[in-house]
């Protein structure tokens, strides 16, 4: 693979599972030293830590809770602290639990709004202020397209994130460009399996799921690029251009 990342450090929010850990260890295989943060998932995030080692890349872990607001807001200087540098910031942890108009509690719209989209501005900001220039990449969802009955708070976290993502696209150029990945069905929600996403993939025009590593491969095209930001690249088998045709998602 192509080492186009050697010499930099990058910061992978929610890096210990899932699409997360499949990122960190694309970004190390093109030379990028990972600060790779985890939640609760520790074993997870040692593990990932040795294939890192095996890369040949430096690493290292922090952890944090992104429910509790002083655990993100120092997150980003404890990983400065770390590595002693940042050049990428890539936003992917998140929340995800269903939900609909008629029942959603207010509990349930603060905590998405907090991981999925307070803690992605809280990262974005402090990145600006400590690092001063590099690359953000934060991880949406197809259905920021349009919407979502069955996830009203998730939904409606990703798409403030969305804003955010513009926002800061303009607030932080020429020294900080700002992108998003709006994946669609690459890896089944907790509880499903497999089953779940073959069912669904006929609803996508290309007739098919994705995986991990189209979006690790979204990524890396994102940072090796210097004239692109705020952009979203939709990862999804054209799933997001259903929402011209056939009316928002409710089963995905």
């Amino acid at each position: 693979m192509d080492k186009f990342l050697t010499g930099q450090t990058a910061l992978v929010t929610g890096a210990g599972r899932r699409i997360g850990r499949e990122i960190a260890l694309a970004l190390a295989g093109a030379g990028a030293n990972i600060v790779a943060h985890y939640r609760h998932s520790a074993e997870e995030a040692g593990d990932l830590q040795a294939r890192l080692a095996e890369r040949g890349v430096a690493s290292w872990l922090v952890q944090a809770d992104f429910e509790k607001a002083e655990e993100g807001e120092s997150l980003l200087e404890r990983a400065f602290r770390s590595s002693g540098t940042l050049d990428i910031l890539i936003n992917c942890a998140f929340v995800f639990t269903p939900g609909r108009l008629g029942n959603i509690r207010y509990d349930d719209l603060t905590r998405h709004m907090q991981i999925n989209a307070w803690a992605p501005f809280v990262l974005m900001r402090d990145f600006a202020r400590l690092s001063g220039r590099g690359k953000i990449v934060n991880l949406l969802d197809t259905r920021v397209a349009g919407y979502d009955m069955s996830h009203v708070a998730y939904i409606l976290s990703k798409h403030v994130l969305l804003v955010l993502t513009k926002m800061a696209a303009l607030e932080y150029a020429p020294r900080i460009s700002v992108n998003g990945i709006a994946p669609g069905l690459i890896l089944p929600p907790p509880g499903e399996d497999d089953a779940y996403l073959d069912r669904l993939s006929r609803t996508v025009p290309l007739k098919r799921r994705g995986h991990p590593v189209d979006i690790a491969g979204a990524v890396l095209y994102l940072l090796r690029s210097d004239f692109i930001t705020g952009e979203v690249l939709y990862i999804d088998g054209g799933r997001h251009l259903m929402e011209y045709g056939h009316g928002p998602h409710t089963d995905i």
